[in-house]
């Protein structure tokens, strides 16, 4: 029953990636997220949506409940996902500056996050980005977003052997299938969310 509820379901995933750089792994992270949930996670539509355009957070660019061009087609894409991906890389052990950035222009009133399931992944040195994912489950707490616990992806891209090529695309198909767990874990949560 289960699985056919989840097959006639579909889960519209809205992925953002931390990283500006075209060639990040972070953004490497979900274009494999994209090419999976295509290939085998049946009842999950991924979209990538670029938080490069958005300008600084400043309320005086906000009048009469409106705001700048880019922020309201950015807050339109997150309200209209049923879930949410992040790619965070780790910057200073926290958030990188632009992904707080579209975190606090969506968390304007009305909070586009609020009641959404989400999921994080994370690629970079040392502990993989895991800092920065503890951080923005701290900020989840105020938006309400509801993040899965189990399985957690943090990936030391230096660690041999190689994890991505040269232009920022995951090669290792051991990420690739913990990256899947992911995404079967985020449909899960958000079909029991949509459910409640």
């Amino acid at each position: 029953m289960e699985a056919s509820v989840a097959a006639k379901s579909l889960i519209r995933v809205a992925a953002i990636s931390g990283s500006l750089r075209k060639a990040s792994y972070n953004r490497g992270l979900i274009r494999s997220a994209i090419e999976i949930s295509e290939a085998t996670v049946e009842g999950v539509q991924i979209e990538y949506v670029d938080i490069s355009t958005l300008p600084l957070l400043n309320t005086d660019l906000e009048g009469d409940g409106t705001f700048p061009p880019a922020v309201e087609a950015f807050r339109q894409k997150i309200l209209e996902a049923d879930s949410i991906l992040f790619a965070s890389p780790e910057y200073n052990y926290s958030i990188a500056a632009p992904l707080k950035n579209a975190i606090d222009w969506a968390s304007r009133p009305p909070n586009v996050w609020a009641d959404k399931a989400a999921a994080i992944v994370s690629a970079g040195g040392g502990f993989g980005g895991g800092r920065s994912q503890y951080h923005l489950r701290q900020v989840g707490v105020f938006l309400d977003l509801h993040f899965i616990n189990k399985p957690e992806f943090f990936l030391n891209a230096f660690q041999p052997p190689a994890k991505f090529d040269g232009d920022g695309n995951l090669i290792d198909e051991q990420s690739k299938q913990r990256l899947k767990e992911v995404l079967l874990a985020l449909q899960s949560m958000t079909l029991r969310l949509q459910r409640k």
